[in-house]
């Protein structure tokens, strides 16, 4: 029986098409439009450990976030309206490279940096519409623990 001829690679080790298929994929990825929202939704989600600002579109999409965390706060200083005024200015930063004019803040939680998360988007020029806490209330409970028997 006879060796069937295979196809030799070139002298660089790669198939003699790879470098053009790299080269066209480059060339086809084209520029993510730059998008302007006017409006958008700020949810600001408050813990006793965290702040996390997020901006989102009208249909829910993120544009930008932040946290205390993520600002390089450490331990119970992340839980300080300090650190949540930084998020917020932050994540304001942000969004107005996008465009975005006027928000609906929704605020979640009982933390500390309910108000000045809030109060650094107003700082920085972004018209708040409206605030609405979101934080979910139990309607009943848990169920209560069994009675001790002694």
């Amino acid at each position: 029986m006879a060796k069937a001829a295979t196809a030799e690679a070139p002298a660089g080790g790669k198939p003699a098409g790879a470098a053009d298929a790299k080269a066209d994929a480059k060339e086809k990825k084209a520029k993510k439009a730059k998008r302007t929202v006017p409006r958008a939704i700020v949810y600001v989600k408050s813990t006793f450990n965290n702040t996390i600002v997020t901006v989102t579109d009208l249909n829910g999409d993120t544009l930008a976030w932040d946290s205390a965390g993520s600002m390089g706060f450490k331990g119970s200083r992340k839980g300080t309206p300090f650190a949540a005024q930084r998020a917020g200015e932050n994540v304001a930063e942000k969004v107005k490279k996008i465009g975005v004019r006027e928000v609906e803040v929704r605020v979640q939680g009982p933390g500390a940096g309910r108000e000045s998360a809030v109060r650094a988007l107003q700082q920085r020029g972004i018209d708040v519409k409206s605030i609405e806490d979101v934080t979910p209330i139990p309607h009943n409970g848990c169920r209560p623990k069994k009675k001790r028997r002694v």
